[in-house]
C-alpha cells in the first residue's frame, strides 16, 4: 500500500471503535517521501487528516498534504502563543500540489512531532486520566515512563512545539496524556502507531477498572431511578415537543432521546447535578454539549404538568446564566453570542435529550455527552473530576477560528430543521411528499399500514438521521398516537404534517355498501381528523407553529360519476382544511390543502384498484387512462406523484407565510373544479 492508503486503511481502523474516539474527533498522519514533480526530487511530505473529517469514515480525498521542510521552518517565524492563530492561514503555504482537505489546527502537532506515523485521538479512557485532578501524577502511576503527561494548551502551533519537546525528552515514550484533552502517540511504522495508540486507551481502560473505586457518582437517589421502558418513553414522548419549543428559542432544532444504562444510572446519583454543572472538558464534547447541560431536578415520578413548568423555570434560569458565561469571558474581538439555550437537557428517570441543527448533530451531541459521562466516571473512580477552566472552554467556543469554520458551512435547505409526519408515505403520492421534503432538508417520519413499504422508502430516503418508518392505521387513534410518539422521540417534535393516507372504492350509488362508505371515510375523513388532533396537540406544546396539509382532490368539490363515497370523503376532508385553519391559526398553525386529479402512474391508489374501476366508467384501456386524463385537462398534461410534492413544498417552504385555509388545485386544469 502507498503511504496514504496505510494511513485511511489505519484511521478507519481506530476509528470504528468508538471507545477509540469519538465521531469526527481526533486526526491521524503519516510522513513519506515522494518526488517532486518540479524539482524530480525527492520531497518530504506529511499526509493528516482534514478538518472536520471523521476517521471511521475517511478516505484519501479527506487527508490534507503538506510539504514536511515548509511545514517545519514555520517554527523559524512563529511569532509566539499571542498569535499563533496566525498560523493555520500559513499551512496553506505547505500545501503540497491542489485539492485535498484543509488542514486543521492539530496539523502543527502532526508535523512538528519527530515521528513517521502520530494518531491524536479522544478515548473516555485516556480523557478521564486528564481531567482527573491528579492527572499528571496518575499518568505516572499507570504508564510509568511509557506515556508523558502535557499540560492542558488549546489545540494549537504551541501545544504541537510542546508535544515535540515531550518527545525528544522522554525516549521511551510511546505517547502522551493531553491534560484536559486527549492523547496523542506515535511509531516508526503505521502498525507500531496504532499497537501504540491501542496500548495507551487499553491500558488507561484496565487502570480505572482495576483502581478505580465503586459507586464513583455516588448514592442513589430515591426517586430518581429510572421508570420501567413503557412509562419512561410515554413521559419522554409528554416533554420531547415541550423540551424541543424551548431548546428552539433562539434557532430551529431537531432533537434526540437517549435512554441508554449508561445515561439512566447517571442520572440517578447525588453527584448528578455538582459533576453536570462542571460541563464537559474535552473541546470536541464541549463543542457540540454546550459548556454544561440543563438538569431537571424534579424525581422521575413529578406530575408532567409540574415537570413543564419546572423546565420553563429552569431554561430561563439557563439562558440567564449562559449569558452572564458569555459577558464574563467576551472581549471587543468575541464573536457575537451564538445563542443561549442548552443543546443537553438531562430529565432523571426517563433520560436524556440532545440538540442540534439536524438530527445527526443532535445525535452525535447526545454520544458525546454519553462520552463525557464515561470520563466523569473514570476521573472520579480514581481522583476527582476537574475539567478545564471555564475561560478555557470559552476560548475555544468563541474561537475566531471556530466562528470561521460556522461561516464556511452551506447555507441551511428551505426545510432544514423542520420535522414532517407524511401518512401513507408507504407509496404513491405519499412516496413522493416524503422524497420531496427530505430531499429539501426535512426529517420525516413514514408512516404507513404496510410496515415494510414504509421502510424501504425510509431506507431509500437515508435511513435514522433523515428518515424513520412508522407502522400507522389512521383509523384508530391509539395508533394514531403511537405514530406521533414514535416520531417525536426520532426527532424531538414534529413541524409539518401531510394527510395522505387514502384510498377509493369506484360504484354508482345503488351499488355502493355501507362497508364502502365506512371505510372510505374511516380512512379519509376520520383518518385526517385523528391525525391533525394528535399532531397539533405536539406543535401546540412545542409552540413553534407549524404546517398540515391535506391531499385532498378535485372530487372534493367536482361532482364525477360513481363516487359517491370517496367524493363524500374528499369533501370532509377540504372542509376540514377550513376549519382547522380558522381554529389553530391563534397557535400559528397553517392549513392548506392539495386538491390532486388523474394521478394514476406511481399511485398506489390506482394500482389498488381504482384505475380499472376508473376506466371502465369512462371506456377506455386502463393502461391509457392517465393520457386520457391528460387530454381532459387544459393543459394536456399528465399529473405526476412529484407534480404534487412539489405543491405540499409551495406551502409549506418558508415563502407563503401569511396563507391559510387555501386549496391548491394539482390537476393541469379542470375548469369544472375551480375553486369559487
Amino acid at each position: 500500500m502507498t503511504v496514504p492508503e496505510e494511513l485511511v486503511a489505519r484511521s478507519n481502523a481506530l476509528g470504528a471503535d468508538p471507545r477509540n474516539t469519538n465521531y469526527a474527533g481526533g486526526n491521524t498522519s503519516a510522513k513519506g517521501e515522494v518526488l517532486d514533480p518540479v524539482t524530480a526530487k525527492p520531497t518530504e511530505l506529511l499526509w493528516v487528516k482534514g478538518s472536520g473529517g471523521d476517521l471511521g469514515t475517511l478516505t484519501e480525498a479527506g487527508l490534507a498534504v503538506l510539504r514536511l521542510d515548509r511545514l517545519r521552518a514555520l517554527a523559524e517565524v512563529y511569532p509566539g502563543v499571542e498569535r499563533e492563530d496566525e498560523m493555520v492561514a500559513a499551512f496553506d503555504y505547505c500545501l503540497h500540489g491542489r485539492g485535498g482537505a484543509a488542514p486543521s489546527i492539530d496539523t502543527a502537532m502532526h508535523g512538528l512531532v519527530d515521528a513517521a506515523h502520530v494518531d491524536h485521538l479522544h478515548p473516555d479512557s485516556g480523557i478521564a486520566l486528564a481531567t482527573a485532578a491528579d492527572g499528571a501524577a496518575l499518568t505516572k502511576e499507570c504508564f510509568g515512563d511509557r506515556v508523558a503527561w502535557v499540560d492542558w494548551r488549546r489545540p494549537g502551533f504551541q501545544l504541537g512545539l510542546d508535544i515535540a519537546a515531550v518527545k525528544e525528552a522522554s525516549p521511551r515514550a510511546i505517547g502522551v496524556i493531553l491534560g484536559g484533552h486527549g492523547i496523542t502517540a506515535w511509531g516508526d511504522t503505521s502498525e507500531e502507531c496504532r499497537h501504540n495508540s491501542l496500548e495507551i486507551i487499553h491500558t488507561a481502560e484496565r487502570f480505572l477498572a482495576e483502581r478505580g473505586r465503586a459507586e464513583p457518582f455516588g448514592a442513589l437517589v430515591p426517586g430518581f431511578e429510572p421508570l420501567p421502558e413503557a412509562e419512561r418513553r410515554a413521559r419522554a414522548a409528554a416533554l420531547a415537543p415541550v423540551l424541543r419549543g424551548l431548546a428552539s428559542t433562539d434557532q430551529r432544532q431537531v432533537g434526540h432521546y437517549t435512554d441508554s444504562e449508561v445515561v439512566l444510572e447517571f442520572l440517578s446519583r447525588e453527584k448528578l447535578a455538582p459533576l453536570a454543572a462542571l460541563g464537559t472538558s474535552c473541546p470536541d464534547h464541549f463543542l457540540r454539549t454546550k459548556v454544561r447541560p440543563l438538569v431537571l431536578d424534579l424525581p422521575a415520578t413529578a406530575p408532567v404538568e409540574d415537570v413543564v413548568v419546572r423546565l420553563k423555570e429552569l431554561h430561563a434560569a439557563y439562558r440567564e446564566d449562559y449569558r452572564a458565561y458569555y459577558e464574563r469571558h467576551a472581549t471587543a474581538e468575541s464573536p457575537a453570542m451564538r445563542g443561549a439555550d442548552p443543546a443537553i437537557v438531562l430529565v432523571p428517570g426517563v433520560g436524556m435529550f440532545s440538540y442540534g441543527k439536524d438530527k445527526q448533530t443532535a445525535r452525535v451531541a447526545g454520544e458525546f455527552y454519553v462520552n463525557a459521562i464515561n470520563v466523569m466516571r473514570g476521573a472520579e473512580a480514581v481522583s476527582t473530576y476537574a475539567p478545564i477552566p471555564e475561560s478555557e472552554k470559552f476560548r475555544i467556543e468563541y474561537w475566531a477560528l471556530e466562528e470561521a469554520k460556522l461561516r464556511r458551512m452551506p447555507e441551511p435547505k428551505p426545510l432544514a430543521g423542520r420535522i414532517a409526519l407524511v401518512t401513507g408515505a408507504g407509496s404513491g403520492i405519499g412516496k413522493a411528499i416524503a422524497e420531496r421534503l427530505a430531499a429539501e432538508g426535512a426529517c420525516v417520519a413514514i408512516a404507513d399500514l404496510d410496515a415494510d413499504a414504509a421502510a424501504d422508502v425510509a431506507r431509500g430516503i437515508g435511513g435514522p438521521d433523515k428518515a424513520v418508518s412508522v407502522t400507522a392505521n389512521v383509523t384508530d387513534a391509539d395508533a394514531v398516537a403511537a405514530a406521533v410518539d414514535a416520531t417525536v422521540l426520532a426527532f424531538g417534535g414534529i413541524d409539518l404534517v401531510v394527510n395522505n393516507a387514502g384510498l377509493s372504492i369506484s360504484k354508482p350509488l345503488l351499488e355502493t355498501t355501507e362497508k364502502d362508505w365506512d371505510i372510505q371515510h374511516d380512512v379519509m375523513a376520520k383518518g385526517s381528523f385523528l391525525v391533525s388532533r394528535a399532531t397539533a396537540k405536539a406543535m401546540i406544546a412545542q409552540g413553534m407553529g407549524g404546517d398540515v396539509v391535506y391531499i385532498s382532490s378535485k372530487n372534493s368539490v367536482f361532482a364525477g360519476p360513481n363516487n359517491v363515497a370517496y367524493g363524500a370523503a374528499k369533501a370532509d376532508q377540504a372542509h376540514q382544511v377550513r376549519l382547522l385553519a380558522a381554529e389553530l391559526g391563534e397557535h400559528g398553525i397553517r392549513v392548506n390543502g392539495v386538491n390532486p386529479d388523474g394521478v394514476v402512474r406511481g399511485s398506489g391508489i390506482f394500482a389498488g384498484g381504482w384505475g380499472a374501476q376508473r376506466a371502465a366508467v369512462y371506456g377506455v384501456p386502463e393502461e391509457e387512462l392517465g393520457a386520457f386524463y391528460a387530454k381532459r385537462t387544459i393543459l394536456k398534461r399528465e399529473v405526476l406523484p412529484e407534480h404534487v410534492a412539489a405543491a405540499v413544498f409551495a406551502l409549506a417552504g418558508g415563502e407563503l407565510t401569511h396563507t391559510t385555509g387555501l386549496h391548491v388545485p394539482v390537476d393541469a386544469g379542470v375548469a369544472a373544479a375551480f375553486l369559487r
